[in-house]
């Protein structure tokens, strides 16, 4: 077994010699009105964010300033993913989007290195209002889903969408969210990547949430100068993505545990592969008790899922919590306080958010 290690170490670290340095970026967006200046590449640990709800199932606005200093200070994940599926982004209004988008950019300031707003919808104008809106408030990316209920078809048909939307933020960089679980496009990522720039200029890199490690290898063999940042969506699977080339990840795990996969990230970069695994596995097993819980949709409260608007299904996170301390991941697990604390009624005392005093 170690020689298998020693065996698969040598061939990443001379893959990695043979691959082009990541470079910063010359690409520059307003801010405010103004340009900006050149930001690096979009790596590392993006944390999809939660969207905090009061009990009757409004936004809690007031709680993101200390989400913002939780996600720095405790997890150490420094850029955010907002709007997007774990933050129920679909089924919230525009005006809410809207309103969530500047919330983040505002707390965000000066902590933050990129929020990334998602901007998607099934409204064409929808989507257009929203990427503008994104760029007003200076916000370091937008991202899109492909349209889910009247879809494209082809190729061609989705670029001409995403460029529509592009357009609306012509200086702001353009991901595009690539879930075709949810979507149900069978478009493979390596084909759109092919050319894309021609058409949207802006055109940044993808979030791959998807577990066809082919498609993936191509896109990052597609990539072989690394001028788009290819960020992995599937946190269970992160190593591997890792393996394949990802720049970096974005997922609802490292909301809690960001701390936990930043020391996976670090154990790869020095070529400790079977201390990365240790930890993809411990991340592995915690994500397995809490899906055969079926308490998954706790930490990813998905509306489909949920049965609906998942505002007006809240979990009892207290509930979890107590339930992980028992299984012995108390000490390294944490959850937002912003999902639990937010609400009108208090905590108890044996509540593990409050022992951790997050």
């Amino acid at each position: 077994m170690r020689e298998r290690w020693e065996s698969l170490r040598g061939w990443l670290l001379g893959a990695e010699l043979r691959r082009p340095q990541l470079q910063e970026t010359s690409f520059v967006h307003q801010r405010g009105g103004t340009m900006a200046l050149p930001k690096k590449k979009l790596q590392g640990l993006v944390a999809a964010t939660l969207t905090p709800m009061t009990e009757t199932g409004e936004i809690n606005f007031p709680i993101i300033s200390q989400y913002v200093d939780y996600l720095v200070n405790e997890q150490g994940v420094k850029n955010v993913f907002v709007n997007g599926s774990t933050g129920e982004g679909l089924s919230l209004s525009v005006a809410e989007r809207r309103q969530l988008a500047e919330e983040w950019v505002t707390k965000g300031k000066d902590k933050l290195d990129h929020v990334i707003i998602h901007v998607g919808a099934l409204s064409l104008k929808e989507s257009q209002s929203l990427a503008q809106h994104a760029a007003e408030i200076g916000a370091d990316g937008i991202a899109v889903i492909a349209p889910f209920f009247f879809k494209s078809m082809n190729k061609d048909g989705l670029i001409a969408f995403l460029k529509e939307v592009a357009t609306a933020a012509p200086k702001v960089p353009f991901y595009y969210y690539h879930i075709p679980a949810l979507t149900g496009i069978k478009i493979r990522a390596e084909e759109l990547l092919d050319g894309i720039q021609d058409q949207i200029p802006t055109f940044q890199g993808l979030k791959f949430s998807d577990v066809d490690l082919l498609d993936f290898g191509q896109c990052v063999d597609q990539n072989s100068h690394r001028q788009f940042a290819l960020l992995f969506g599937v946190d269970e699977q992160l190593l591997s993505g890792l393996a394949m080339g990802a720049t970096g990840a974005i997922g609802s795990t490292y909301n809690y545990l960001g701390k936990k996969t930043n020391q996976m990230l670090e154990a790869f970069e020095r070529q400790d592969l079977p201390l990365a695994l240790n930890y993809q596995f411990y991340i592995q097993r915690f994500m397995n008790y809490v899906i055969k819980l079926g308490k998954y949709k706790t930490f990813l409260p998905f509306p489909v899922s949920l049965g609906g608007r998942g505002r007006k299904y809240l979990p009892d996170f207290r509930e979890v919590c107590k339930m992980l301390r028992v299984e012995g991941f108390g000490k390294e697990v944490s959850v937002p306080s912003s999902l639990c604390l937010s609400r009108p009624r208090p905590c108890p005392r044996d509540c593990l958010l409050r022992q951790l005093q997050l």
